[in-house]
């Protein structure tokens, strides 16, 4: 089912929807949900790239979840059958680089809370990472998903921001999804317990909702934002970004949020009662009748 969110719900594309895919010249890609769900590959990601790529149309990956470096993503990659380089990812950890040279840009020294992954790729970006020591003062304050979080780091990060140090966290999730008996307290769920801590909240939030990884997308491939698709499978994170960036937005139905869902936001935007979420410019049921639509506006 093809639903365009200017039709009313109607199965046929308006002209102005079929112009927006015809300018389309890069598709940016959630992940999980969207080309993937857990560990398996959806049988028919592989064939879109391949049919985007003969239309010359331009792909990225994206993630919120900075915990891996690029190199580990693209291993991940690569083990599902997905052959793709560096200029095909995009990370809250390369947007947080790019932040960091943008906002600070004689910034040197940071204090890392994060995954030695993580740390990795700021360290492989020429910055170095500050001991847990409050003799060795950093430059900014970088929060993120931890998976290897101690508490004595917690504790110097709070410090940090407790003294004013430049402060950006690298992404809004509270929880990060599992299907394991747990809960994972994602990055969200560390800036509140420092801002409970401290009182101090991060100068900056990266991540989707945050149009900072399209923009940074637009940037590295020339673009324009009506000229990239930001495709995902969460409306509160993926096609909210697209609108904050003017990017074109669509949902896919293959992984967290279902029709039932968007539908109702759809409505309660419409009736301004909940103005926090965008609806989608496109629903579609995966990213296959996506790349088919594409190819289609091509024809």
């Amino acid at each position: 089912m093809i639903m365009d969110m200017n039709t009313d719900y109607n199965k046929e594309l308006t002209s102005e929807m079929r112009e927006k895919l015809a300018r389309v010249r890069h598709v940016a890609f959630d992940m999980d949900g969207t080309i993937y769900l857990g560990k398996k590959l959806f049988p028919y990601t592989i064939s879109v790239l391949d049919d985007l790529k003969a239309a010359g149309i331009g792909y990225s990956f994206l993630t919120n979840n900075p915990t891996n470096s690029v190199a580990d993503y693209l291993k991940k990659l690569a083990d599902m059958g997905i052959t793709a380089s560096e200029d095909n990812m995009y990370t809250t950890s390369l947007a947080a680089i790019d932040c960091i040279r943008e906002k600070w840009p004689d910034a040197k020294r940071l204090f890392l809370l994060g995954t030695p992954s993580m740390v990795s790729q700021f360290e492989r970006a020429g910055f170095e990472s500050c001991a847990d020591d409050a003799d060795d003062v950093p430059d900014v304050l970088v929060v993120a998903f931890d998976t290897t979080l101690t508490y004595s780091r917690l504790c110097r990060a709070a410090w940090w921001a407790s003294r004013g140090v430049p402060y950006i966290a690298t992404n809004p999730d509270r929880v990060c999804p599992t299907d394991r008996p747990t809960v994972l307290v994602d990055c969200g769920s560390l800036q509140r317990c420092i801002e409970h801590a401290t009182g101090r909240k991060p100068d900056i939030v990266l991540g989707k909702p945050d149009p900072t990884m399209l923009e940074g997308i637009c940037r590295r491939h020339s673009l324009s934002p009506d000229e990239i698709i930001m495709v995902g499978d969460r409306i509160y994170t993926d096609t909210a970004m697209a609108h904050n960036a003017g990017a074109v937005g669509v949902l896919v139905l293959s992984g967290e949020t279902t029709l039932g869902t968007a539908l109702t936001v759809a409505e309660d935007a419409r009736n301004n009662t909940s103005p926090e979420f965008y609806p989608p410019d496109l629903i579609v049921r995966d990213i296959r009748e996506l790349g088919d639509l594409l190819l289609a506006s091509r024809g």
